[in-house]
């Protein structure tokens, strides 16, 4: 699987924007995906998130979300139940909340909100800390969306003028 240049290019944006994120107390987890390729781009080295597959973000993505609805889904192996889905919707912020629902013993990751915005051609993925209202990780992903969506056009545009044979894509283990 090939994912564009420029995903792999803003590695360490991607990393950053995680870092920034992180240090609001808000925030329990975060990662980015590359909605096209269904791929992991970037997520906390110890998180939940770090654990998802291209068939969870497949499931996340798709077009299926009548199963979505009623079935849930699984985020890092862990069951979630969907709250609102607006992912597919013409209108925008193309958002969705989830539930975490109740997992293992001490139920550490249990009832747990996470937020979902698109920010094409990446998702970012939001887990809240225990207590964190869905509305208030909500905000923070817009604002974290706005602030991506100012800065990786400009990274684009830096990407589409290089004219190095490697500049345009690159393999992604």
């Amino acid at each position: 699987m090939v994912i564009p240049y420029v995903l792999h290019e803003q590695m360490s944006f991607w990393k950053g924007c995680i870092n920034f994120i992180m240090r609001d107390t808000l925030c329990y987890d975060a990662a980015f995906v590359s909605v096209p390729h269904r791929q992991l781009l970037c997520a906390c080295p110890e998180g939940i998130l770090a654990q998802v597959t291209k068939p969870e973000i497949e499931s996340l993505f798709g077009s299926n979300r009548e199963v979505l609805l009623t079935q849930g889904l699984t985020l890092g192996g862990l069951k979630c139940v969907v709250v609102r889905d607006n992912l597919c919707t013409k209108n925008q912020p193309r958002t969705m909340d989830l539930r975490m629902t109740f997992s293992g013993n001490s139920g550490e990751h249990s009832n747990r909100a996470i937020t979902v915005v698109l920010i094409n051609p990446v998702g970012l993925i939001l887990v809240g800390q225990r207590g964190v209202q869905g509305g208030t990780l909500s905000m923070m992903a817009f604002q974290a969306a706005r602030y991506i969506k100012d800065n990786l056009q400009h990274g684009a545009d830096a990407v589409d003028n290089c004219q190095s044979p490697g500049c345009k894509s690159f393999p992604h283990e």
